[in-house]
């Protein structure tokens, strides 16, 4: 088993969030970890997702003027000019 140095104020939340759970804190941090990084993975892909989905509309010219858009925002809003 490798050994991850943990800062104390983290390794007590990492304790605390076993014993919550009922589980060993290797099997605490395992699970939590594994939940974080599917969670990045996804939001990773649907940022990459929304990035092509943007240069898309931008190259078929589906766009509007910033000024635009930010005069509708403070519409919308109740924003001061």
């Amino acid at each position: 088993m490798d050994t991850i140095p943990l800062k104390p104020e983290r390794k007590a939340q990492l304790e605390a969030y076993a014993q919550r759970r009922g589980q060993d804190t290797a099997t605490a941090l395992d699970e939590a970890l594994a939940t974080y990084l599917e969670w990045e993975r996804q939001d990773f892909g649907e940022a990459v997702e929304g990035i092509r989905e943007g240069y898309a509309d931008v190259k078929a010219g589906r766009t509007r003027p910033a000024a635009e858009v930010l005069a509708d925002l403070r519409l919308k809003h109740g924003l001061p000019r």
